[in-house]
């Protein structure tokens, strides 16, 4: 089922860059929304690359928007451009069943670190 999202929280994990309004609570939920998972700071890198494919194949017109324009400077008049382009916000669905490949958030950290268990 479709969750509403702001614009900004989808071109975050589009572009690489924080545009959500609501910073890295804008991540968070869109991210354990369309995962189904309740993330850890660590996890979202790793999330956000598997829901950008979904996230632009659910909103072509996002495709050419890089965000290599945005500055601390100007996020906020870079934004307010793609919502009157675009609309202020996106029905977006979740990533389709078996995408997404749960792990444990300590396990997985201690992955990252390259320990060995």
């Amino acid at each position: 089922m479709a969750k509403q999202f702001h614009i900004g929280d989808v071109l975050s994990i589009t572009t690489g860059k924080l545009v959500s309004l609501r910073h890295m609570e804008g991540i968070y939920d869109i991210l354990n929304y369309m995962t189904g998972d309740n993330l850890f700071t660590h996890q979202l890198p790793r999330a956000a690359e598997e829901c950008k494919p979904y996230l632009l194949e659910q909103f072509p017109f996002l495709k050419d928007i890089t965000g290599d324009d945005v500055t601390v400077e100007n996020w906020k008049d870079w934004l307010n451009d793609k919502v009157q382009k675009f609309g202020e916000t996106l029905m977006v669905e979740p990533l389709p069943e078996g995408v997404y490949e749960f792990k444990n958030p300590i396990l997985e950290a201690v992955e990252m670190m390259n320990f060995n268990v």
